[in-house]
């Protein structure tokens, strides 16, 4: 499903060259969960937008479902990204003059598709949203705009879901909402997530669990692994 290959990304300030990934091997089977943590700065979000093609890599490889995204075009890469990815972001990126039903079907529009009055429905309905259709973004929770964020980025039925800190703007009880609203994607739908996350609470919902540090794996484990609780303790403390 996803395979990075030796990927570098470097970027220039002035006349200095900052190395934010240094040759990052990851990869992830069709279907799985997978958290991404670290300290600020290590190149988790860096990674996530490669592997959603909004960036590209300085050296290395990128394979999205057996297409290399640095050899496509920015045109190209739009496009793939707009029927296969869905992103969840941080601060829900919703667009404040169009309701909840204008912020979940966007994509559909953006890529020439027909509307699925019964698809949107059914998505209010799974995100518990149903009946705030012409509600707009400032009329509800940050937990409910999130869910509309959520709802929007699986309108397209995406092979694949990059969440960037989902909960990072919202309390314990609607990060678990939100968590759980994952989890159950990730179980009906067989989807594929990669989560950038600095929660270890969030963390313990994937089925493993990455911790980047200075731009590379440092190392990882699985739930099935005897030290996956472990682990997250030794990083909750």
């Amino acid at each position: 499903m996803i395979e990075t290959i030796g990927v570098k990304r470097e970027f220039r300030t002035g006349k200095d060259t900052v190395s934010v990934l240094k040759g990052v091997n990851l990869f992830v089977n069709k279907g799985e969960f997978v958290a991404i943590i670290g300290p600020s700065g290590s190149g988790k979000s860096t990674l996530l937008q490669l592997l959603g093609g909004l960036d590209v890599p300085t050296e290395g490889s990128i394979i999205l479902n057996g297409s290399t995204m640095e050899a496509k075009t920015e045109k190209q890469r739009t496009i793939f990204r707009r029927r296969n990815i869905g992103f969840v972001f941080q601060n829900y990126q919703l667009l404040p003059t169009l309701t909840v039903h204008e912020n979940i079907v966007f994509p559909l529009h953006a890529d020439g598709k027909k509307v699925s009055e019964y698809d949107v429905q059914k998505l209010l309905k799974a995100v518990d949203l149903k009946g705030r259709d012409k509600w707009y973004p400032h009329e509800l929770s940050g937990g409910q705009q999130q869910r509309v964020a959520i709802a929007r980025a699986l309108i397209n039925q995406p092979d694949i879901l990059l969440a960037d800190e989902p909960t990072g703007n919202l309390d314990r009880r609607r990060s678990s909402d939100i968590l759980d609203l994952l989890s159950k994607f990730h179980s009906e739908r067989k989807q594929t997530i990669i989560m950038v996350t600095h929660d270890m609470f969030a963390a313990g919902y994937a089925d493993r669990v990455v911790l980047f540090k200075d731009g590379v794996i440092e190392t990882e484990v699985r739930r099935e692994e005897d030290d996956y609780a472990a682990f997250l303790s030794r990083f909750m403390a």
